[in-house]
């Protein structure tokens, strides 16, 4: 069957320049534009570029290198899918007694927290164990990660966005200390023997201002357990400060919160902490899942989580490749993921740790540009969500509060030291979707980037665009052998199409091909809306049979007309 696509010819034009409006925003931002990638198109396959500066051109990617992370994990996850941690014993359970040890084998859940431990205890109670005789057990293998508890990645060592994982990851390897200057109060979060808080603060009577706000933190982890020393002079009118930083192993921290959480449901454990590999004699007590895959990825995305991006990389390399798992691992399972199900375009891509947190990690517009397509095409509205939401949440909640983007732009942004990155969708008021990628790595300063962004965003809103419409009816078309009279000649009685879609917008080219794939011709005529039609068919009869095809294939919204 012979194909004939007369893609958008008549309806659009590809536009490898820039709109003379952004090539002022470019000109007052005073940032060359050799620093800067810009990619803007409507959204789907093969559609209209409408600006394109330096698309090729590779870039350090700081946080928007999330997303290929994210959305892999939803192609071979499911939003649906739930991070596991297994909870085993040896031993038989008599009278409330377990004789042996509680095990448990982490697979990197990095939602695991101290909410999860009343659901967690409740489990363990249920299966009528009110005493353990021998130890807790903790299996951390399945990731190969070894014993860093920061990435180093900057001065900034203990801060949680430094946090390194872990198969056993809980409460995302950060320690909260509570200081209440005006109770004169100190305290853990949770009870956690790992660490040690020494308070030397000074409590005076000063206003809660400046040097007398906030105590002053020092850690010293040179000692075989890890000391916190708050020092300096803080005003006693101050109410509490939690202090977050990053002091001890995450393993640990679970099993004092956990042997706690036990003892305060009255379920005794004689023993204490060890680390191995769950034995093969042990068996199955129950499974904590996580929330759904959709939440962990929307806060990687929304909240920027350095941690949560580095488990997904992590445990989708495992998935692919086998435990233990490893970064090296992790990209290759991200990078194959994508590819097969064609999200990226041909360019130079460097994945590095997953999270952004790196200077070698490298990325281009187009690349971007096409796994948002890709998502789009599969996932639509509900992948969007998993974006920060322009003037609602996440990291563009208060950028774009006041302003007509408001609701309108669905983000990833990234952040580094000359480095200032957004990505994702941006809705018009005429309703068109386009497909944003805006790179800046420049020494011009990072302010001066988010303006020309934000600047560009919001001219994108208001955008109308200028389109002549075609004069024919039938925009394109799969030639087929169109049903003819005695001499040969057309027909002119009425023929039956099978009406598959009625569009407000141009048709993807990608839910065409489905079309093809089944063998069906096919045009698409345009009046005021875009219609794809699935014929012609001289009789009623063999209309029918294309209907049913349709209707389980395509559209279960199919219907019969006569032209």
């Amino acid at each position: 069957m012979k194909q004939v696509f007369v893609l958008y010819l008549l309806i659009s034009c590809w536009a490898y320049a820039l709109p003379s409006e952004i090539e002022n925003m470019i000109q007052k931002s005073e940032i060359p534009k050799n620093d800067m990638s810009i990619y803007i198109k409507e959204t789907g396959v093969n559609t209209r570029v409408l600006a394109s500066l330096n698309a090729s051109k590779t870039h350090t990617p700081a946080s928007v290198i999330k997303v290929l992370s994210t959305y892999a994990s939803v192609l071979k996850l499911g939003f649906d899918y739930r991070w596991p941690t297994q909870f085993y014993i040896t031993g038989a359970v008599k009278n409330g007694v377990l004789y042996g040890d509680l095990l448990v084998k982490g697979f990197g859940d990095p939602t695991l927290s101290s909410k999860d431990l009343d659901n967690i205890v409740a489990n363990i109670k249920a299966k009528g164990i009110r005493r353990v005789t021998g130890d807790i057990v903790i299996d951390r293998s399945y990731f190969a990660v070894g014993t860093k508890d920061n990435s180093g990645f900057d001065k900034y060592t203990y801060s949680p966005y430094n946090a390194m994982p872990d198969a056993m990851m809980f409460n995302e390897r950060v320690s909260t200390i509570y200081v209440i200057p005006n109770k004169d109060e100190v305290s853990k979060k949770d009870v956690d023997g790992s660490y040690i808080v020494r308070n030397h603060l000074q409590r005076v009577n000063k206003p809660c201002r400046g040097r007398y706000s906030w105590p002053a933190v020092k850690i010293d982890k040179s000692k075989a357990i890890p000391e916190v020393l708050l020092k300096g002079k803080i005003s006693k009118r101050c109410g509490k400060r939690n202090i977050c930083k990053v002091i001890t192993k995450p393993y640990k921290s679970f099993y004092y919160a956990l042997k706690d959480a036990l003892e305060k449901a009255e379920v005794k454990v004689a023993g204490t902490m060890r680390l191995r590999k769950i034995s093969a004699n042990a068996h199955i007590l129950f499974i904590h899942y996580s929330e759904s895959l959709e939440k962990i990825i929307s806060k990687t995305a929304k909240k920027s989580n350095n941690l949560y991006a580095r488990h997904l990389l992590l445990y989708l390399g495992a998935k692919m490749y086998g435990a233990p798992a490893t970064v090296a691992k992790g990209r290759k399972a991200v990078e194959y993921i994508l590819r097969s199900k064609g999200a990226l375009c041909a360019g130079t891509m460097k994945i590095d740790n997953g999270s952004g947190l790196s200077r070698s990690a490298k990325i281009n517009a187009k690349i971007l540009a096409s796994m948002y397509d890709n998502a789009y095409r599969y996932y639509g509205q509900r992948w969007m969500n998993t974006l920060s939401i322009a003037g609602v949440d996440g990291t563009i909640k208060k950028r774009f509060r006041r302003t007509a983007v408001k609701n309108r732009a669905w983000m990833k942004t990234g952040t580094l030291k000359r480095v200032k990155n957004i990505s994702g969708y941006v809705k018009s008021r005429s309703g068109r979707l386009y497909t944003v990628v805006i790179l800046v790595n420049t020494k011009k300063g990072n302010w001066r980037a988010a303006k020309l962004q934000d600047d560009i965003i919001k001219w994108l809103v208001e955008y109308k665009e200028k389109r002549a419409q075609p004069s024919i009816d039938t925009l394109w078309s799969m030639e087929t052998n169109e049903p003819s009279d005695s001499q040969g000649k057309t027909s002119p009685l009425q023929r039956y199409y099978v009406q598959v879609g009625l569009f407000n917008s141009i048709p993807d080219q990608n839910y065409l091909l489905r079309l093809e794939h089944l063998g069906l011709p096919y045009k698409v005529r345009h009046s005021d809306k875009y219609q794809v039609l699935v014929g012609a068919y001289k009789d009623e009869q063999s209309a029918r049979t294309v209907l049913k095809k349709v209707r389980k294939h395509i559209s279960s919204g199919a219907f019969l007309i006569k032209l």
